[in-house]
C-alpha cells in the first residue's frame, strides 16, 4: 500500500479497526453538476492501494451527484485519538464482482433492505417501507438474494490525503500528501 493510505489504515486500527462503527464512520462529501455540496456519513468498507470503498444506492441523492460529478471529500474524526483525516479525489463505480462479493457478504436482512428502499426518494410511510421489506423478504424466501443493479460498490481514489494530530496550544501537527501520478509528495503545514 502506499504511503499516506498505510498511515491511514494504521490510524483507523488505533481508533478500533475495521469492526469499529466508529472507526471507519466518515463524513462523505459529493456534489451535483451545479457545485451543491451535500454530505453524510458512510462507511468505509475497504481500504487498500487503490483507495477508499463504500457501498451505496446509485440511485440515491449521493450516487446521482457522483455520476454527474465524479469526485468526492471524506473526512475520518476520532476526537479520544485528537485525529483527524481528510481525503478528496475522483471516485468510480466498483467492478460488478466486487460489489458482487460485498453484497453477498451483508446480513440478509440488509440485502432484502436494499431491494426494499429506493434510498433518498421521498416515503408515504414507514408501513410502505416495512411492507416492501416483506414483500422482498417473499419473492426470495427459497433463493440467494441478489444483488439490485441499482446497488454496488464506490472507489475514492484519493489526490490529496490530510492528516491532523492535535497538539497541545493548538500546536497541531498537519501533514498533507498530494499525489501525482503514483508517487506521492508529503507537505507539512501550519496549525
Amino acid at each position: 500500500m502506499t504511503e499516506p493510505l498505510t498511515l491511514l489504515s494504521k490510524w483507523i486500527d488505533d481508533a478500533g479497526g475495521m469492526e469499529s462503527l466508529d472507526a471507519i464512520a466518515m463524513c462523505l462529501a459529493t456534489a451535483d453538476i451545479h457545485a451543491t455540496p451535500s454530505a453524510r456519513i458512510v462507511l468505509l468498507r475497504g481500504i487498500d492501494e487503490r483507495g477508499l470503498r463504500f457501498f451505496t444506492s446509485y440511485l440515491s441523492r449521493k450516487g446521482r451527484e457522483l455520476a454527474e460529478n465524479p469526485r468526492a471529500a471524506a473526512v475520518f474524526h476520532w476526537p479520544h485519538l485528537h485525529r483527524q483525516v481528510r481525503a478528496e479525489g475522483d471516485v468510480a463505480p466498483l467492478a460488478d464482482d466486487e460489489s458482487d462479493a460485498y453484497f453477498n457478504a451483508r446480513p440478509r436482512g440488509h440485502r432484502i433492505a436494499a431491494w426494499a428502499s429506493e434510498q433518498s426518494e421521498p416515503l408515504e410511510s414507514y408501513v410502505t417501507l416495512e411492507e416492501r421489506f416483506e414483500h422482498f423478504d417473499a419473492r426470495f424466501e427459497d433463493e440467494a438474494v441478489p444483488r439490485p443493479h441499482s446497488w454496488g460498490g464506490y472507489l475514492l481514489a484519493p489526490v490529496r490525503i490530510e492528516f491532523w494530530q492535535g497538539r497541545p496550544n493548538r500546536m497541531h501537527e498537519r501533514t498533507l500528501y498530494t499525489r501525482a501520478a503514483t508517487a506521492w509528495s508529503k507537505t507539512l503545514l501550519q496549525p
